[in-house]
């Protein structure tokens, strides 16, 4: 089939679909497909201190980090905001970040601001490496992730290709939205604190050391009231066409939230991720854009 791919966005020239996101979707359920995730970016960090200094500055626990082990982690602003999301795997001599390529650079900027005097450095390593999501049934974390050296890029595509199918991102999104996990800058926006995004024992280590912006996270945890949550909206599937990232979500035509990603999954219909207050009734019918759109809830406190 045609390779039809994604025009604009953090996943521009990205693969989309194969002209079959149904039966794309299925495979990806079953572990039988494969993704071409080379347009993310990859920071390289090396270094004796790399796994101290990477618990240091992240919200995940890094200390006894295991080659080969993929995990989720953060960076916040001191008022506990995100900033930066990725995942990270260590092959026992490097740290690797993998991240969308418009918050690349200043993430690089920011780890090579913190060396100090640790023997760590860091580089953008994403014309050396590439990401593909792996054959296997889904992690938590949207894995299995392979990350191979760009000169083995075309004969890892055909191991895959032998027994699972390519796939694109219009399947990974189904997947991702349908386990509620979110993506920042599409789910997210400047305010956006982990408390509010389901993310806590999973990207935010809650029994670990200090680090930036856990002071925050840690006062709301205790109270259990983020000001916003974390919801997946099942939308009315008449529309023909679906509202954009960003558009509001109201209630009795008061704005309440904001629409993150949607996607069209092949048993749950359209569905998309919003963050509305915490104030919206759990059982109330929304609207985005004129489209009735009701709940499931993924943010049920802060614990």
């Amino acid at each position: 089939m045609t390779a039809v791919r994604v025009e604009d966005g953090p996943d521009r020239g990205a693969i989309w679909h194969f002209g079959q996101p149904a039966q794309e979707q299925r495979a990806l359920a079953e572990g039988k497909a494969w993704a071409d995730l080379s347009h993310l970016s990859i920071i390289a960090v090396t270094g004796d201190d790399r796994a101290k200094w990477l618990h240091d500055l992240t919200t995940q626990h890094l200390l006894d980090i295991s080659a080969g082990t993929w995990l989720p982690a953060m960076v916040l602003d001191p008022n506990g905001r995100v900033e930066y999301q990725f995942t990270l795997v260590d092959d026992g001599t490097t740290t690797f970040l993998v991240i969308d390529s418009a918050y690349a650079e200043g993430l690089l900027n920011y780890l090579l601001k913190m060396r100090f005097m640790l023997r760590v450095d860091a580089r953008d390593a994403s014309a050396e490496f590439s990401v593909l999501r792996a054959p296997g049934v889904a992690t938590d974390i949207g894995g299995p992730y392979a990350l191979v050296p760009r000169a083995e890029l075309d004969a890892m595509k055909t191991v895959f290709n032998e027994t699972a199918r390519e796939v694109g991102t219009w399947a990974l999104d189904a997947e991702r939205v349908a386990a509620g996990r979110p993506r920042h800058g599409i789910d997210t926006d400047h305010k956006a604190i982990p408390n509010e995004l389901g993310v806590l024992n999973k990207d935010v280590h809650m029994n670990k050391g200090c680090y930036r912006g856990q002071e925050t996270v840690a006062k709301i945890f205790n109270l259990g009231a983020p000001p916003r949550r974390l919801v997946m909206l099942h939308l009315d599937g008449s529309a023909v066409v679906f509202p954009e990232p960003g558009t509001p979500v109201e209630l009795n035509g008061a704005q309440v939230g904001f629409l993150g990603t949607v996607a069209r999954h092949h048993e749950l219909g359209p569905i998309a991720l919003a963050l509305v207050k915490r104030s919206t009734p759990t059982d109330a019918t929304l609207t985005v854009a004129g489209i009735s759109a009701s709940q499931e809830v993924i943010v049920k406190g802060t614990r």
